[in-house]
């Protein structure tokens, strides 16, 4: 498994600490930016280019994204395709969304996690399976489903009955 990590520079010292921490441990981790400290740069260029990545390889890769309060970066990561992106605060929220919702994108806030706290939830996230329970499956189903006739009403410029 390939793990995109990104972040702008309110989380860009986390996750350079973070994509250490995963090195470390033996992970395969590309970088997706920022790869400098740049105080001007802004989250939704990271965020998209991570999103962009699991979009398209949703069933083998994960992602992290890491802004000041995470929102920002879950926001955009939600907007594409096959991404199923989690904020997430601690280690049992990290629990949660992969095994009962199969999260494949970590948002974290630096501003709300220190870099221990967010090792903690990186680790329970990246190590817990999804749980595939028929309930689990039938509502990522619904979400798939909700997903795929919004693009259609998109393409076709309606907007649909959800």
């Amino acid at each position: 498994m390939i793990i995109y990590i990104g972040a702008d520079h309110r989380g860009f010292e986390l996750k350079e600490r973070i994509q250490n921490d995963l090195k470390l441990a033996g992970y395969s981790v590309t970088d997706m930016g920022a790869r400098t400290y740049d105080k001007d740069d802004d989250y939704p260029e990271f965020a998209a280019k991570v999103a962009r990545k699991i979009s398209l390889e949703f069933e083998t890769a994960r992602g992290i994204l890491i802004c000041g309060s995470g929102v920002g970066v879950d926001i955009v990561a939600n907007k594409f395709r096959n991404v199923r992106c989690a904020l997430v605060s601690n280690p049992n929220q990290a629990f949660d969304s992969r095994h009962d919702d199969n999260a494949n994108v970590l948002a974290l806030g630096s501003s709300y996690a220190d870099h221990e706290a967010a090792k903690k939830i990186v680790v329970t996230w990246l190590e817990t399976p999804f749980g595939g329970d028929e309930r689990f499956k039938r509502r990522l189903d619904k979400i798939s489903s909700l997903e795929t006739r919004m693009i259609k009403d998109i393409n076709e410029g309606s907007i649909g009955d959800y």
